[in-house]
């Protein structure tokens, strides 16, 4: 397995479980903020999404490329499609990352990282706010929640 290939497959067992939490969110508890300064539910999983492909798409094209902006949506229905949709077009731009683009130096806000550990610090960075999902999702008083991977 190539070095980016077990990269997409650890992601995407992070991934997955950020599926399957939204399992019980209902469409009213999209906009509950645990404090009045904190991100919407919904806004942590677009947060969530955006960053991982704002991190592939720098490591793709060797610079810092900023996200592309969330589909608007209403309903829980219609986020959650989105973040199928988003998913698939991350997994598309880390599959075309080659060993050459993993090496190379990447300035990133004044840090020079070498693309493969920007994807480590995009990775991490999704499962620190995965994190925090479980506890926006408990504080929202939804009980059954999906262990933190899935491996399959």
């Amino acid at each position: 397995m190539t070095m980016i290939n077990g990269f997409i497959s650890d992601w995407l067992s992070h991934r997955r479980v950020l599926h399957h939490m939204l399992t019980d969110v209902t469409t009213e508890q999209l906009r509950m903020k645990p404090w009045e300064k904190g991100m919407s539910l919904s806004g942590l999983v677009l947060h969530i999404t955006g960053s991982m492909g704002m991190f592939a798409s720098t490591v793709q094209n060797g610079a810092y490329t900023p996200a592309v902006p969330p589909k608007p949506f209403s309903t829980i229905e219609e986020l959650k499609a989105n973040i199928e949709a988003e998913t698939a077009q991350t997994e598309s731009i880390l599959r075309t990352i080659t060993p050459e683009q993993l090496d190379q130096p990447i300035d990133f806000f004044g840090n020079v990282l070498r693309g493969s550990v920007l994807l480590q610090n995009a990775k991490d960075h999704e499962i620190h706010h995965k994190g925090q999902m479980f506890i926006y999702l408990r504080i929202a008083g939804i009980d059954k929640l999906p262990f933190f991977v899935s491996r399959g």
